[in-house]
C-alpha cells in the first residue's frame, strides 16, 4: 500500500515513510485509517481529515532525544526504535466492505513483518477491522477508554459502524476478554446492550466516577490477566478538557496521567501489542488541542514499550 499523507507532506513525529507494509523493517508502524461509518440518512461530524491533523498534531513532540520528564530521561529510553509511518488506508473506489478488508490485510501484514500497529482513525468502527488482523495474535484483552459502551448490534442495517466495535469484538474468539473504562452519561445503548454485556460475562466495566473515586492502579489491578493487551482510545472518553475535538463531549472524563499510567499497568500485566485511537472531529478542536493530546498519548505507548524492553534495542 502506498501511504497518502496530508497534504502539507508530513508524517507522524517526522518518522519515515514507509511505501510498501509487504517489506516494512520496523519496530512501530503507524497507518491512518480515515473510516467513517455509512450509516444511511444519519449525518455527523467528520472524523476522516483526524489521521493528518494527528500528524501534524505530533509535530511539537518530535524531539524524542530530548530529557522527558513524563519519563525521567529520554521517551524511547535511549534505545534504537525502529518507527515508521505508512499513510492512510484509502477508500478510494472500493466499496465499504473491500475497505475493511483492505485495512484487516495491511494491519495482518503489519503485525507480520513483526511490528506493532498504532493505528489512527477514523470513527470508532476503525476497531473492527484492525482487531480482525489479530486472529493469529491472540489470546489478547481488549482495553477500551470511552464514554459509551458501544454494544449496538445492528444500526441502520449496518453492523460494523461505529456503535459496535465492543459488540464485534466479544464474537471475535482471540479476544479472551475486555475492560471498558471510562463510561459515562448516555450514549448509545438502550438497556438491551447493557444486558447483552452483562450476559457476554467477560468484559469489565469501569465508569469514570468510580476511576476517579478508586484510582487508575486500582483499575489496572482489576483488568483481566492476559498475555497481550490492545487499546483502542475513543477521544470522548477522555475529559473534554484535554480532549474538546469529539463530537459527544462529556464532562468527567479519563485524564492524562490516568491515560499515561493504564498503559504503563498493562505493559506490567503483559505485553501491548497495538493501539488505536479513534473520534478525533478536528473541525471542533479548540486550539488543536486534542489532536496534540492524541498525538502525545500515542508516542506514550511507543515509549512506554521502550522503557518496558518490548521493543527496541
Amino acid at each position: 500500500m502506498s501511504p497518502s499523507l496530508n497534504r502539507d507532506g508530513s508524517t507522524f513525529a517526522g518518522f519515515p515513510i514507509c511505501n510498501n507494509v509487504t517489506s516494512l523493517d520496523a519496530d512501530v508502524a503507524v497507518l491512518g485509517v480515515p473510516l467513517l461509518s455509512p450509516y444511511p440518512g444519519h449525518s455527523r461530524y467528520n472524523c476522516v481529515s483526524a489521521p493528518g491533523a494527528i500528524r501534524r498534531g505530533s509535530v511539537p513532540y518530535a524531539k524524542i532525544d530530548h530529557y522527558d520528564f513524563d519519563f525521567g530521561g529520554e521517551l524511547f529510553a535511549g534505545r534504537d526504535i525502529r518507527c515508521v509511518d505508512c499513510g492512510d488506508a484509502v477508500i478510494g473506489e472500493k466499496n465499504f466492505s473491500e475497505y475493511l478488508q483492505m485495512v484487516t490485510d495491511t494491519v495482518r501484514t503489519i503485525l507480520e513483518r513483526g511490528a506493532v500497529p498504532i493505528v489512527i482513525g477514523g470513527d470508532h468502527g476503525t476497531t473492527i477491522p484492525v482487531l480482525r488482523a489479530y486472529e493469529k495474535q491472540g489470546p489478547l484483552c481488549l482495553v477500551q477508554i470511552d464514554a459509551h459502551l458501544d454494544w449496538v448490534d445492528e444500526r441502520d442495517g449496518l453492523r460494523e459502524g461505529y456503535s459496535s466495535p465492543m459488540r464485534r469484538a466479544s464474537e471475535m474468539p482471540w479476544v479472551s476478554s475486555m475492560a471498558q473504562i471510562g463510561l459515562r452519561g448516555q450514549g448509545s445503548a438502550m438497556r438491551q446492550e447493557v444486558a447483552d454485556v452483562t450476559a457476554y460475562g467477560k468484559s469489565l466495566l469501569i465508569r469514570a466516577e468510580e476511576l476517579h473515586e478508586v484510582g487508575i492502579e486500582a483499575v489496572v489491578d482489576q483488568i483481566p490477566a492476559a498475555e497481550r493487551y490492545f487499546l483502542t482510545v475513543d477521544a470522548d472518553g477522555l475529559d473534554p478538557s484535554i480532549a474538546p475535538g469529539v463530537g459527544y463531549p462529556t464532562p468527567g472524563g479519563v485524564t492524562y496521567y490516568q491515560t499515561l499510567n493504564l498503559m504503563r499497568g498493562l505493559a506490567r500485566k503483559g505485553k501491548v501489542v497495538g493501539m488505536d485511537f479513534v473520534e478525533v472531529v478536528p473541525e471542533l478542536d479548540v486550539s488543536n488541542l486534542t489532536s496534540q493530546f492524541g498525538a502525545r498519548m500515542l508516542l506514550n505507548l511507543i515509549g512506554v514499550l521502550a522503557h518496558n524492553g518490548y521493543i527496541g534495542a
